[in-house]
């Protein structure tokens, strides 16, 4: 499954009666690391919530491969191309991570046990598959969601705040997977705090000049 280009046109998002941004217009290409960035409240997490179909735009369009996103045949190949991780991480305390694992990916596509146990190895998890996750810390739980990107076969990845709560390895492993998920090809739209300056091709979105 190849990604496309992605292209938002004069979009624009309004909460509380507040408009957060306004005219946002640009293009993304397969192969490419979009970081989104600007200060709290400038509409950072509500432009990926747009993106992922979970937040109406007050105005514009975001087309993939030439059709919008927002209704119709382009809203169901987008859904099926994209993967979304907020920056809750989505992680039932009363699950194991294998079990977590096994429900979200096969809203999608189911994946074998054998799979899971490999991406939790690829996120230092290996051997916490059968613990509850209540009993997991902050940081495992998010490397829990992370190991959504070692499974699922969607080309564009939209990330919110993924290096949240993980140690100095998890961050160099996440960083180094998501250089090589662009560098096949695949798309990354995704907000941090975390500098990206160091990794190669990253383009930078400032939120907070758009107003």
């Amino acid at each position: 499954m190849k990604p496309l280009p992605v292209e938002l046109d004069s979009l624009a998002c309004e909460r509380d009666q507040r408009e957060l941004f306004a005219s946002l217009s640009l293009r993304l290409e397969p192969g490419e690391i979009l970081q989104v960035a600007g200060p709290n409240g400038s509409g950072k997490t509500s432009l990926l919530r747009i993106m992922a179909g979970l937040l109406p735009a007050s105005a514009g369009e975001i087309h993939y491969g030439g059709r919008s996103v927002f209704h119709g045949a382009g809203q169901e190949d987008w859904r099926r191309h994209r993967l979304f991780i907020g920056h809750a991480p989505a992680v039932k305390g009363a699950l194991t991570a294998e079990e977590n694992l096994s429900w979200l990916c096969a809203l999608s596509e189911p994946v074998a046990v054998e799979a899971i146990w490999q991406a939790l190895e690829q996120v230092g998890l290996r051997g916490f598959e059968d613990i509850p996750c209540h009993n997991l810390s902050a940081g495992q739980h998010r490397r829990v969601a992370l190991a959504r990107l070692y499974l699922e076969r969607h080309p564009v990845w939209i990330l919110d705040e993924p290096f949240t709560a993980i140690d100095k390895a998890g961050v160099a492993a996440l960083e180094k997977h998501i250089v090589k998920h662009a560098a096949l090809g695949g798309m990354v739209i995704m907000t941090t705090h975390h500098g990206l300056e160091h990794l190669p091709g990253v383009r930078q979105l400032d939120m907070g000049q758009l107003n």
